[in-house]
C-alpha cells in the first residue's frame, strides 16, 4: 500500500522518472547528488519509496526538536553530534556491522550551498563496512533519478572520488548553480 502512495505521488503527481540498473544490495552507501535544495530529502525519500527501499541518512542533531525530531526520525533520520569528537566513520560501520539490511544516503557536497570541496565521510564509512556506494544522480532538468553505478572503494580516494564525481558531472539540481565538482 505504502509503494503505491509514494508511486502515485511520484509518478502521477509530480512527474518523475526512475533509471535504476543497479543491484538492490542488502547494504550500502548511497551516495546522492546534487544537493541544492530542501526538497531533495523528499524527492529522495519518495523515489526510495517508489523502489520499495528504506534509507536512512544523517543529519544535525539540532534538528532533532519537538515535533519535527519525531518526523525526521521516522522517515529514516540518524542525529549526529558535530560538536563532539567522535567518529561517525566508526558509528556507521559498526551500524552496518549490526544490521542484516541498511542503506545510508548521504550527500557529498555536504550542503546546499555551492561546495567544491565535498566531504568524504560517505567514502570512508564505505570503506571501513566494506560496503558498496551506490551514486543516485537527481536530475530537476529531465525530472529524472538515475541510479546506473556503484564502485566499491578501492582505498585509492583520490582515484575512485574522480570516477565519482564523473558520474555526477550531467545532472542538474533544483538550483544548478549550487553544484559544483570541485577539483576532478
Amino acid at each position: 500500500m505504502k509503494k503505491a502512495i509514494y508511486s502515485f505521488i511520484y509518478y502521477r503527481i509530480l512527474g518523475w522518472k526512475i533509471d535504476v540498473t543497479v543491484p538492490n544490495y542488502d547494504k550500502c552507501v548511497v551516495c546522492a547528488a546534487p544537493h541544492t535544495a530542501n526538497f531533495d530529502l523528499i524527492i529522495g525519500k519518495l523515489f526510495y519509496g517508489v523502489i520499495g527501499g528504506k534509507t536512512s541518512f544523517m543529519m544535525k542533531k539540532e534538528w532533532f526538536f519537538f515535533p519535527l525530531g519525531l518526523f525526521f526520525k521516522a522517515v529514516g533520520g540518524i542525529p549526529v553530534d558535530r560538536s563532539r569528537n567522535n567518529s561517525l566513520v566508526d558509528q556507521m560501520a559498526k551500524r552496518f556491522e549490526e544490521s542484516k539490511k541498511f542503506h545510508l544516503a548521504i550527500t557529498p557536497e555536504g550542503t546546499r550551498k555551492p561546495n567544491a570541496n565535498w566531504k568524504k565521510g560517505f567514502y570512508f564509512i564505505a570503506l571501513k563496512a566494506q560496503v558498496p556506494i551506490v551514486l543516485i544522480g537527481i536530475d530537476y532538468e529531465k525530472k529524472t533519478i538515475t541510479s546506473t553505478k556503484s564502485i566499491i572503494p578501492s582505498g585509492d580516494i583520490d582515484k575512485d572520488m574522480k570516477e565519482i564525481k564523473l558520474y555526477f558531472k550531467d545532472f542538474k539540481g533544483k538550483n544548478p548553480e549550487n553544484f559544483l565538482l570541485g577539483k576532478i
